[in-house]
């Protein structure tokens, strides 16, 4: 008998909210053109296009679109805590958008002080880059052989999902993850976010 032990669970959604997400799209793209701030921390890093990771901290009291989103995100997050069997209420701590233009990517990273994190995804264009995850387990598999290339996703070393208007996702914030380059046309809008 084989058991499956320390599960990494990811929780997908698909939102049914056209006029929201056009109101997010909407607010996104506002937010790129007026946030200076922001602009000049995306250049500095070397982002290819524009986030308010590093400069607002407020945009559901700013915007009563991300007011919305926050309700909705809140009760995805305590529906995905029930299935974690955690007894607490996530509370979203930090929200951000991301406006990635063609060529942008985002190195692997982890979202330490949290407990749940995420993303939805507002417009993606074709070839816009997936989301991939990484086995926690990665770094201590010092000797792990190959997997087959048909292996089961639950041994695959990286699982990547590809985005689409309205997907939302939510993993634990220690799972390693990275966002491949973005190789269409046009923009592609996400809105990240973390619970604590």
């Amino acid at each position: 008998m084989t058991r499956n032990l320390f599960v990494t669970p990811l929780y997908e959604a698909m939102l049914d909210e056209d006029d929201l997400l056009e109101e997010l799209a909407y607010s996104i793209r506002v937010l790129a053109e007026d946030d200076t701030a922001g602009r000049d921390w995306s250049a500095a890093k070397g982002y290819k296009g524009y986030t308010s990771y590093a400069s607002l901290n407020d945009l559901p009291q700013r915007d009563p679109a991300f007011a919305d989103l926050k309700r909705i995100l809140t009760r995805h997050a305590r529906a995905f805590a029930k299935e974690l069997a955690w007894d607490v209420k996530p509370k979203l701590d930090s929200l951000w958008v991301n406006l990635m233009k063609p060529g942008a990517h985002h190195s692997a990273h982890i979202h330490p002080h949290s407990i749940l994190s995420g993303t939805l995804y507002v417009e993606v264009p074709g070839k816009a880059g997936a989301i991939r995850f990484e086995d926690p387990r990665h770094s201590q598999m010092m000797a792990a052989p190959m997997r087959d290339d048909d292996a089961p996703e639950h041994l695959r070393p990286y699982v990547s999902v590809d985005p689409k208007p309205g997907m939302l996702l939510l993993w634990e914030s220690f799972l390693r993850h990275e966002v491949m380059p973005h190789r269409g046309r046009g923009e592609r809008l996400s809105i990240s976010f973390n619970f604590a």
